[in-house]
């Protein structure tokens, strides 16, 4: 009989609750994955910790773990929660779950999370490898000493200030997640013996983690953890430092320790689907004895194919390039007769030779590569160039006015060798000179790093593994071109476009379903869920789901459950405006137009007429649904659309307007916190930004949110144009799967935000005629199967949403 009734964390599932869970449990004994589509209050994440935790604890199955994997941090911290609320209810006599969510080194370091050390978000990376392999060289076999003296030596300095009094004065102890460290707040050194005595920095918080590791190598990692694995339930990153460091052992290396030790594992899509990130960390979770959970798996295709497509920027190719002459000089030098500058670190002939002997890598493929690094770089330099001189007239006198780019290199719809490759061949540069690259800068970062005694990270590595894919890849499912993204550089020359751009050679993996269908059939089984799913055939198709069920023979069974609160709580309207697209409404600016256009052609005015029409109608109907009592979201299509509404609604409500713009996490947080205070307010963004998914608008923070059009992406951009054709090829319909149901599905996470909750109670707008209506090009097909979404014209919303407001007065007040 299943167990997971004493799992579950709450007293009575709901009926949804009780059949997705067991549809998971009886699918993955199968080996194969649920498809969730449930919206708010489903309770998601509880089914499928539940379904998991029960399938490990089961000795009759083979899972060991619960692998989950989510995009948004909201959703992260709902999984830990729930956890601890399984935990909390578990049986007197059960040992609790145990969990442990996966952060970056940045997050956990000691040094970087208290900026000491002249460690930062910045260098954290390098400087940790670095100072671990330092560490390793003290301490390890032939070391001058060890790691228990090591971190004896830091714990000694310190308590001799602390006894100095110092500690009161200037904080000298090192103190992070509330917890003090036994080490200086610097970096401790240690003499390397020889007569001059050069003191070498290593890391205290490794030391004491070698030293805690078992001594006959048979051991496990996990014996130098420093609390009982078992019996820690849900350990969260900040848990995690505050243990180690009150230890003075290293949190990063505890984590790895305990990463295939623990019941449930939460982390991103990176750790799962990230070539770097599984190859040097999460690898060992990624088999069948894993359960995985994807949420928000919508998101699951665009994720994955930013992550398994590459690039390399000019700035890197001209590192590589610095690297490779740095190893090539001092054999060049040496046959010359001359002799490096005096302080140089250029690596010295004998070691270059002595390197070149223990791999397959000649000098003359030394110098090849860079000939080819500094040949494509020019002429990367030449493309961006003509580019702009052919489509910006004049951009180095307006070098400000540049907006981000792309430059495709073959016609984007007509799959075909792009126009690098060709110029590479043209050149003189074979097949060998791509394949090669990879094994070239391998052993120049591993010369670089023994001359310079430093581990860091190089350039050249990174330029091989770009041009050995750009080789291999095929040009139907992949697309290569050069991005240029807006940046400033005051050290460039000021008629140089890398003053403005930095631009990046791109391979884009147009159909990353093969990628993603791979690493799911690696795991044991698994459950993957959204609120926006449907429609389920597409989702399965892209996501390889479908190769799973007809080639491996492995289930694939879907789950739908609608949204269960009370219905008599809200209102969802699709309105049928005029269709909101580029033809229709113009440019932000041409709102104003007058009626009668005088001095333009017919045609013109007939347009201008048009476009002035629509953007009366979503004006008035977004100001209708803006006046509902309490807090409003506005959904725009783009920034730029996004800064006309909200100045139309400024002019025409007594609510404050806050507008939403393109920019960083803190300046985000810090609006919806302003949003969230206070009497009602109206807040517009973009649907393509942050504040639409995975934000919590529960309880009073939200009474009404409104989608105008539907949010299709650019699709004139050369990369939307390729991604629309390898799924033409792949599916049959590219403009349907690539572009029509991602738009829809983000119109649904926006309107999602309303309803939270059994007690929320709001309006739901979707405007635009497409959602309204059945027609070549209607999107109606793809909204929940439930008839929610009455279709009604422009003149009757003002009415439905008084209607509504009159029924709700006596709960919400007049709210404005």
């Amino acid at each position: 009989m299943s167990t997971w009734r004493s799992i579950f964390g709450h007293d009575q599932p709901y009926d949804e609750q009780v059949d997705g869970i067991e549809t998971a449990i009886e699918t993955a004994r199968s080996g194969g994955y649920t498809v969730v589509e449930g919206a708010c209050g489903t309770g998601k994440t509880m089914i499928a910790l539940t379904a998991g935790i029960d399938l490990v604890r089961d000795p009759e199955t083979d899972y060991e773990r619960v692998f989950v994997l989510t995009s948004v941090k909201q959703q992260l911290r709902q999984f830990e929660a729930d956890l601890e609320t399984i935990n909390e209810n578990l049986p007197e006599d059960w040992r609790p779950v145990s969990g442990l969510t996966l952060v970056g080194k940045a997050d956990v370091c000691p040094y970087n999370r208290e900026r000491t050390a002249g460690i930062d978000d910045g260098n954290v990376y390098d400087r940790c490898e670095t100072l671990r392999d330092r560490t390793r060289d003290l301490s390890g076999e032939g070391g001058q000493t060890t790691a228990g003296a090591l971190a004896d030596r830091a714990r000694s300095q310190q308590i001799g200030l602390a006894d100095s009094g110092e500690r009161g004065r200037d904080g000298t102890f090192l103190e992070t997640a509330g917890e003090p460290t036994p080490y200086p707040r610097e970096l401790p050194t240690y003499a390397d013996g020889g007569p001059a005595g050069v003191e070498t920095e290593y890391c205290p918080f490794y030391a004491r983690y070698l030293e805690d590791l078992p001594d006959d190598g048979d051991g496990s990692p996990v014996e130098a953890v420093p609390y009982d694995v078992t019996a820690a339930g849900m350990v969260t990153p900040e848990d995690l430092v505050a243990r180690a460091a009150r230890h003075g052992t290293c949190p990063h290396s505890v984590m790895g320790a305990v990463l295939d030790q623990v019941e449930v594992v939460v982390g991103n899509y990176y750790h799962a689907f990230d070539p770097r990130t599984v190859g040097s960390f999460t690898g060992a979770l990624l088999d069948e004895s894993t359960f995985v959970v994807c949420d928000e798996a919508h998101m699951l295709e665009p994720r994955v194919r930013d992550l398994v497509s590459d690039g390399v920027a000019d700035a890197t190719l001209r590192d590589a390039e610095t690297e490779l002459s740095r190893v090539i000089q001092p054999i060049t030098f040496e046959r010359e007769g001359r002799r490096a500058e005096g302080g140089s670190k250029t690596a010295d002939a004998d070691l270059v030779r002595a390197e070149l002997n223990d791999t397959d890598v000649s000098f003359e493929e030394l110098n090849r590569t860079l000939e080819f690094v500094r040949d494509l770089r020019g002429e990367l330099d030449r493309r961006v160039t003509a580019h702009l001189d052919r489509k910006r007239r004049g951009w180095q006198s307006n070098l400000t006015d540049l907006a981000d780019d792309e430059i495709p290199l073959r016609d984007p719809a007509e799959p075909g060798e792009d126009e690098l490759t060709t110029w590479a061949r043209e050149a003189g540069y074979g097949d060998v000179d791509w394949v090669r690259a990879e094994a070239v800068g391998a052993v120049v970062a591993r010369i670089l790093n023994e001359a310079e005694d430093e581990d860091r990270t190089r350039s050249a590595p990174a330029v091989g593994r770009v041009l050995g894919e750009w080789y291999r890849r095929d040009h139907t499912n992949y697309f290569r071109e050069i991005e240029l993204e807006r940046t400033w550089n005051e050290t460039e020359p000021g008629d140089s476009w890398r003053r403005a751009y930095t631009a990046r050679l791109a391979i884009h993996n147009c159909v990353p379903s093969d990628a993603i269908g791979e690493r799911l059939a690696s795991f044991g089984g698994g459950v993957l869920m959204s609120a926006t799913l449907e429609p389920m055939e597409a989702f399965t198709e892209v996501t390889g789901l479908q190769y799973l069920a007809r080639e491996e023979d492995r289930p694939v069974v879907e789950r739908r459950y609608g949204l269960h609160f009370p219905e008599e709580n809200r209102e969802s309207f699709a309105v049928a405006a005029p269709k909101f697209t580029y033809d229709n409404r113009g440019r932000p600016g041409n709102a104003s137009v007058a009626d009668d256009a005088a001095g333009e052609t017919p045609a013109q005015g007939a347009d201008d007429r048009r476009q002035h029409s629509t953007r009366r109608h979503y004006a008035d109907a977004v100001a209708d649904v803006c006046r509902v009592p309490g807090n409003v979201l506005v959904g725009m299509p783009s920034y730029a659309e996004a800064e006309w509404i909200a100045g139309v609604l400024e002019d025409r409500l007594e609510k404050p307007v806050l507008l939403d713009a393109s920019s960083d996490d803190e300046a985000t947080e810090s609006l919806k916190t302003e949003f969230f205070a206070g009497d009602g307010k109206v807040l517009v963004t973009s649907l393509r930004g942050t504040l639409t998914e995975g934000v919590d608008y529960s309880g009073d923070r939200l009474s009404a949110a409104v989608v105008c059009g539907v949010p299709i992406v650019n699709t004139a951009s050369p990369r939307t144009k390729a991604v629309r054709r390898a799924y033409d090829d792949e599916f049959g319909d590219g403009f349907t799967y690539a572009l029509t149901i991602p738009a829809v599905r983000k119109a649904r996470q926006a309107i999602g935000r309303v309803i939270r909750s059994p007690e929320d109670v709001g309006v739901r707008v979707l405007l635009d005629e497409r959602y309204a209506r059945d027609s070549w090009d209607s999107v109606r097909p793809y909204l929940p199967d439930d008839g929610e979404f009455q279709p009604v014209s422009p003149d009757m919303l003002e009415l439905g949403l008084e209607r509504f407001r009159s029924r709700l007065e006596p709960v919400s007040g007049d709210g404005e």
